[in-house]
């Protein structure tokens, strides 16, 4: 029990891998560990590419915001919320006919449904790694650039990208550096929503500021808060306008194809 207390608590990402493969073994536990994880109905609504074409990895660290670790990660995972395959099943099988009545075309609940089921199971994958001594990162970039990551995998109308994961060997060895969290009261509420106000959030976040003022990273030449960091850093920027352009064409494909 203790052990994987200690690998949820101190894993962390990692960004620079060493340059050797993951062992086909250590792959396989990995993958085995990740299709344990917990799906609604047991019907595991997602899917996963595994990218090993070096010219789609390189494509991918571009679109993804230019991050060449990408390319250079040894494993590439996309997460797709795919619920296509459940379409076809349906379909193909006769299941639609025998039950006599209409066919519903999959809605927002669905994709809820899938999406929930492909980051668990990405969620399953990290601890995994962690527990065989691979590092892992999350990209959220690859919700930017929809039409081109589908036009690149061939994805259909009910199958978009959840998150993608990037796996290999850490470069570095040292001691582990962990970010700061939100301390619990932060984040339980009991019995309903608490509506965070300033000094709530100021209090929830002390330490993020505090540790981001310790390395001058704070805009207005440190002068700054935390506030204005992700502000300027995530809330009004280039990507995450493309972001939630990408996203919005994802759900009106998923909705009328």
């Amino acid at each position: 029990m203790h052990e994987t207390l200690e690998l949820l608590n101190t894993r962390r990402s990692v960004r620079s891998f060493e340059e050797r493969d993951i062992e086909k073994e250590a792959l396989s536990l990995l993958k085995e560990a990740t299709l344990r994880a917990p799906t609604a109905g047991n019907m595991a609504l997602y899917s996963i590419i595994e990218v090993q074409d070096q010219e789609k990895k390189d494509t991918l660290a571009k679109l993804c915001d230019n991050q060449p670790m990408i390319g250079k990660a040894p494993v590439v995972w996309i997460f797709l919320a795919d619920m296509q395959k459940w379409v076809n099943y349906f379909q193909e099988s006769g299941a639609v006919q025998r039950s006599q009545t209409p066919f519903r075309e999959p809605g927002l609940g669905d994709m809820h449904l899938c999406l929930q089921d492909a980051i668990i199971a990405a969620q399953n994958a990290v601890v995994a790694a962690e527990a065989l001594g691979i590092g892992s990162c999350y990209i959220g970039d690859i919700i930017e650039n929809f039409e081109i990551i589908r036009d690149m995998f061939g994805l259909k109308q009910y199958t978009i990208p959840a998150c993608m994961l990037i796996f290999g060997y850490p470069k570095g060895k040292g001691p582990v550096k962990l970010t700061p969290r939100c301390p619990d009261e932060s984040i339980f509420m009991k019995d309903g929503y608490q509506e965070p106000h300033l000094e709530e959030m100021k209090i929830a976040y002390a330490l993020h500021e505090e540790q981001r003022r310790a390395t001058k990273s704070l805009p207005y030449e440190n002068t700054g808060t935390l506030a204005d960091y992700y502000y300027l850093r995530k809330h009004s920027s280039a990507f995450m306008e493309e972001m939630n352009r990408s996203a919005k064409v994802m759900f009106e494909t998923w909705k009328k194809g």
